[in-house]
């Protein structure tokens, strides 16, 4: 997986408040949840800020990255949970992280390259990518940063699901029924078959 450094500061007012007053400044509020739980278990938050120059190289790109996060000069590795965003807007208003190591496996969304002409493809047909990306679950040291989908036997009418594929290293999360790809039949294709005959 690709590396990206982002410098963020700790914040100690939290709340919708401080919230509003951080993204007044040009601030992005965040939470970086790691090792640590709280009385109830659940893992417990560092609440800081980064500014949306920062933030944007890794929230506005199709690559998933681990984050080297420096807060307040001291270092961290992560990768981003979850984001929101403005529902009119778009503008990016919170964000989300999970503390990462290399023994500790994570699952994290990595999206499909399809390679090959398809012979689905060749009869008339078209490709058709169903899913962008699949969960995979590993090491984030083993995850890569592209799922190569071999398509050239793909006939017509005929699709690969999630189950029928495997990856070095990774357990697919991604339910086994998904359809990542299809080879849907065309007039063209059903001319061409209807001319065979």
């Amino acid at each position: 997986m690709k590396e990206i450094a982002i410098n963020g500061q700790k914040r100690e007012i939290t709340g919708k408040k401080a919230s509003k007053m951080i993204r007044k400044e040009g601030l992005v509020p965040c939470n970086l949840y790691g090792e640590k739980k709280g009385e109830n278990g659940q893992p417990e938050a560092m609440s800081f800020t980064a500014t949306f120059a920062e933030l944007r190289k890794a929230v506005y790109t199709p690559h998933v990255f681990v984050v080297n996060l420096n807060i307040d000069g001291k270092e961290h590795k992560a990768i981003i949970k979850e984001l929101q965003f403005h529902p009119t807007t778009d503008a990016l208003l919170h964000a989300d992280f999970y503390e990462v190591n290399e023994t500790k496996e994570i699952t994290v969304g990595i999206p499909v390259k399809l390679n090959g002409l398809a012979e689905g493809v060749r009869n008339g047909g078209k490709l058709n990518l169903s899913i962008r990306k699949i969960d995979v679950t590993a090491p984030y040291k083993q995850i890569p940063e592209i799922l190569n989908v071999d398509v050239t036997n793909l006939g017509l009418g005929k699709a690969i699901k999630v189950g029928e594929l495997s990856f070095d290293g990774l357990k697919l999360a991604t339910p086994a029924q998904v359809v990542v790809c299809s080879v849907k039949e065309t007039r063209a294709s059903k001319a061409a078959a209807a001319a065979a005959e």
